[in-house]
Formats: C-alpha cells, structure tokens, sequence
C-alpha cells in the first residue's frame, strides 16, 4: 500500500503543469493533474489528496472560487501558484482559504519547501508504512532509520551527526544513483537557500571519513561534474 502523501497540481498551462508534476514526484510524493477546476473535483472524488497547488487564471471556475469553494467544505488544503503576485493579490488568496500562496515564476525548490510546511501544517506528511520502518543493509553496515542507529559490519554504533544522518539516509534510499549537490540540498536541507553546496561537501567528506575508517572501500564516489554516489548495493532487512 502507497502511503506517500498525494498531491494535485491544477493549471492550465500544459507545460507548466508538466514540470511541476516531474520536480514533486522526483521528490519522493505521489502526484496527479488537472487542466482546470473541473478536472480537479472529478480527481478529488476519485481520490482525495493531501494537497492542492492551484492556479488562479483559469478558464471556467476560476482558482479564487475552487479555493473558497475547497475551504468552505473542508476539502484539501491549498496553495495558490499563481502569475498574480501582488501583495492585494496574496491577501486576498489567504483570505478565500488557501493555505499558502506563491507567485510564478517561483524557484520550484521554494514550492517544494512551502509543500512540506503546508503538509507538516495540516498533519499531512506523509506516513511511514510498516515495511519502512526495517533497516537499510549495504555492505555489511545496517542503518535503523527509526532509531538513527548506524552499525559497522562487526555491529558497532557508529556516532552520526544530524547532518551526516540525513545525507547517509538519502543515499540509501537512493543507492548506486548519482545525487547532485542540488538534490542533496533538497534532501538534506528542504532546499534551504542559505545552505551552500560546500557545506554537502564538507558533510560528505565526514561521513567517508567514519564509513572508510571501519571498512577499507569505497562506499561514497565523487562523479566529476556531476555529483555523489553510494556504491554498495542496499537491501532492507
């Protein structure tokens, strides 16, 4: 059973919509779209999601009146996306019931991060299945997630920082795949703005460190040009 939080992009801009919906789901959340509001009650009848980014300037009922109609009858929350920036515009967006609102063009790493407030808002994250909470195996080492417990393969506690701990996760629940800085910020940071790629780098650096001085090979690649990869193979135990 998929448990990943469910999100509807609403937009009737074919292209726009497309780009929206590759960058969440490539962030791990189920995604589904409509090209205007009526597409978006036939989705939310079928299956309601967890949350809806919503344009404004659409033909037929118009983003303002889905969002007041969604919040009059309790529906998901929402977040307006729309070409209307101004702060008018964003007062009255809040004021029919969105929960968030955010102008276009927006960097989609700050969509990304007004998602995950917006679900973490409304209790909405997504939950972890039963299965997930096993731990991740790869050569021979054996990370608990649960408990942030990291093992060598002779079942010693190797000490993690927060930051080494979450880049260490989002390698294996991306093994043998090339993560760029930018996809490692997004995962590790939220895709927080003030968080430089060095720091990725430094954070690497040290979690090699602890993970060469336990076993002597090569666990973390450095791809030239293109970003870091876990070499091992991982298996959930």
């Amino acid at each position: 059973m998929d448990l990943q939080s469910l999100i509807l992009v609403v937009d009737d801009d074919p292209e726009l919509r497309s780009l929206i919906t590759e960058f969440l789901g490539g962030h791990g959340y189920r995604v589904q779209s409509a090209e205007n509001a009526l597409q978006m009650n036939v989705a939310i009848e079928r299956e309601r999601p967890d949350l809806v980014v919503l344009d404004v300037m659409m033909p037929g009922e118009d983003g303002l009146s889905a969002a007041r109609r969604l919040a009059a009858d309790k529906g998901p929350p929402v977040i307006i996306l729309s070409a209307l920036g101004g702060d008018t515009d964003r007062i009255i967006g809040l004021e029919v019931g969105a929960d968030d609102y955010l102008a276009k063009p927006c960097n989609p790493r700050e969509l990304l991060a007004r998602v995950r407030a917006v679900l973490r808002r409304t209790g909405n994250s997504e939950p972890v299945a039963a299965e997930d909470a096993r731990p991740y195996g790869f050569a021979g080492w054996r990370l608990d997630v649960t408990r942030r417990d990291l093992r060598d393969p002779t079942g010693i506690f190797i000490n993690l920082s927060d930051g080494e701990f979450a880049l260490l996760r989002s390698f294996v629940e991306h093994p043998q795949r090339i993560l760029s800085r930018d996809q490692l910020l997004d995962l590790v940071h939220g895709g927080r703005s003030e968080v430089f790629d060095r720091a990725i780098d430094t954070q690497i650096s040290r979690l090699r460190r602890k993970l060469n001085d336990r076993v002597h090979e090569e666990m973390i690649r450095t791809v030239r040009n293109e970003g870091y990869m876990l070499v091992p193979k991982v298996s959930r135990l």
